[in-house]
């Protein structure tokens, strides 16, 4: 009965332009992947991030096991909704989901896109869940279900988020609030392991923020721009054996350059990021404890690296594509703490204390795929290769002997069908 009242929708609604108009989307979707090492994945292993480090029991890397799957986790439906003006205003808005959500299982219901958009001329105010800015509809043509992660961002997310354009120069503002995409922390007030939760942005009662200039001009689209947050990891602590109240606050700043050029056949697309504490957006930065105050609360600085990918595509019908990645860690700009009681650091990042001996990760995925209005074909090739060792004082990596690299092989057969 809902499948009906769907289709329906578009018909009953499109008759008069002064009533909401509804088009439902969507595609069947379904990866076969084969990896040749184990490797931190999720979405049931659809997304891959990187390759584990190398894990030794009696001179055998229990990590090195190859594994191959298929899966249509990622099938999507949507509707896009146009509706009446609001005075001067033109009205719009998206419901997306798929099965790729939170659960014992991975064929949960997932909430993609939900938003309402007010448009006039070059003027948009968006509010709801909506790709972040740094990730946008702009993305790397791969085949891969991670779209470029942990190399681009990658986030949806509750915003408000305004647009303007004078001519070929614009201006994009965003505050936004945490959901699916989260960062690391403490696990409570008395155990310091890594967990990932909503709750260190929300109670830092500030939203995230974004601001950035764009530039439209032929094929060429620019955006320089710099996202900011605020995280409260703990609010108590236990000193002294009495549970106490804490204000402990860490703060980032994360600057970018996009650059993309599209032509008919072809399309160049690259993003730099000097990245601080970036976990909710699906890379492999966070943040580190680096002292104790005299009231016992404990501070942090963010974790710095350098992150950055380049895609090229060629074709139509039949097309080529190619991505190369790379992330480099820089450690914090300050000493970090060693805790006596459990003889560690303590660092909260995207996969938790597994990778914080991370060095740097590349990847390079070349595809190729047949494309008609309603099936998609494609092969990719994707190897990522990560490099670990000794942490240094500063969360960086010691390039002592103790460098360890390790390498996944991803093959990627994509069957869509898009209606």
């Amino acid at each position: 009965m809902a499948a009906m009242l769907l289709v329906s929708l578009p018909f009953a609604f499109s008759q008069d332009s002064n009533r909401v108009t509804i088009k439902p989307y969507g595609f069947i979707r379904n990866y076969l992947t084969f990896d040749s090492r184990k490797t931190y994945t999720v979405i049931g292993g659809e997304y891959n991030m990187q390759p584990y480090d190398i894990d030794t029991v009696d001179g055998v890397d229990l990590n090195d096991v190859a594994s191959m799957q298929l899966q249509a986790l990622t099938s999507r439906f949507g509707v896009a909704i146009t509706g009446p003006k609001v005075g001067e205003w033109n009205t719009s808005g998206k419901l997306e989901g798929d099965f790729g959500g939170f659960g014992s299982n991975n064929t949960v219901l997932r909430l993609r896109l939900a938003y309402l958009k007010l448009n006039r001329g070059a003027s948009e105010l968006l509010v709801g869940q909506d790709w972040h800015p740094l990730s946008g509809d702009i993305m790397p043509e791969v085949l891969g279900m991670a779209a470029g992660a942990p190399f681009r961002p990658h986030s949806r997310t509750p915003q408000v988020r305004a647009t303007m354009y004078s001519g070929a120069i614009g201006f994009t503002a965003a505050l936004m609030w945490q959901l699916q995409y989260m960062n690391n922390g403490p696990v409570s007030a008395s155990n310091p392991a890594s967990t990932a939760s909503t709750d260190f942005a929300h109670r830092a009662l500030w939203p995230e923020a974004f601001i950035g200039a764009n530039l439209k001009c032929g094929v060429l689209y620019m955006q320089l721009g710099v996202d900011a947050q605020l995280l409260r990891p703990r609010t108590h602590a236990v000193i002294g054996g009495t549970m106490m109240k804490v204000d402990e606050t860490v703060a980032s700043l994360t600057p970018t350059l996009y650059a993309q050029m599209v032509g008919d056949i072809w399309s160049i697309k690259f993003r730099t990021l000097l990245a601080q504490n970036t976990s909710h957006l699906n890379q492999l930065v966070g943040y580190a404890v680096t002292g104790v105050a005299p009231d016992g609360s404990w501070q942090y600085s963010p974790m710095n690296a350098t992150i950055s990918y380049l895609n090229v595509s060629l074709g139509n019908r039949y097309r080529a594509n190619l991505f190369l990645g790379y992330m480099k860690n820089l450690g914090a700009g300050e000493s970090l703490w060693l805790d006596l009681a459990t003889n560690d650091y303590h660092i909260y990042m995207k996969g938790g204390e597994q990778f914080t001996h991370l060095n740097s990760v590349w990847r390079i995925a070349p595809s190729f795929s047949y494309n008609l209005k309603a099936f998609n074909l494609g092969l990719e090739y994707e190897v990522t290769a990560c490099t670990y060792g000794d942490i240094g004082d500063h969360g960086q990596v010691l390039l002592n002997d103790n460098l360890r690299n390790v390498t996944n092989h991803r093959v990627c057969l994509l069957v869509k069908y898009n209606f």
